[in-house]
């Protein structure tokens, strides 16, 4: 049985910072498209960041871009989002999620991912 669990999320001041985890169990993360999205009560969930292992490319949504790093350490099968200079606009639950065909190519976040946890919640005070 697939699981994806998230952890690291909290409260943290605008500025400061968060690491997310994504623990994998009964699946290896390694060669696969990975990615992190998050939603707020109301809205659309959206990408924040995704891994394209077949051609190596990563991708991230522009609101986070030089804020938010996407890493993964084949290890310990577990995926992370460094999140710095924290905005309150970054209040959201935030989800990891995994394509099952290994080296699939993406083109970006999408929504049709076929693995996710269940979601942590981040929020920024302003």
């Amino acid at each position: 049985q697939v699981q994806l669990v998230e952890s690291g999320g909290g409260l943290v001041q605008a500025g400061g910072s968060l690491r997310l985890s994504c623990a994998a169990s009964g699946f290896t993360l390694d060669y696969h498209a990975i990615g992190w999205f998050r939603q707020v009560p109301g809205k659309e969930r959206e990408g924040v960041s995704c891994i394209s292992p077949s051609d190596g490319n990563t991708y991230y949504a522009d609101s986070v871009k030089g804020r938010f790093t996407i890493s993964r350490d084949n290890a310990k099968n577990t995926m992370y989002l460094q999140m710095n200079s924290l905005k309150s606009e970054d209040t959201a639950v935030y989800y990891c999620a995994a394509v099952a065909t290994p080296m699939a190519t993406i083109r970006g976040c999408y929504l049709g991912m076929d693995y996710w946890g269940k979601g942590t919640l981040v929020t920024v005070s302003s």
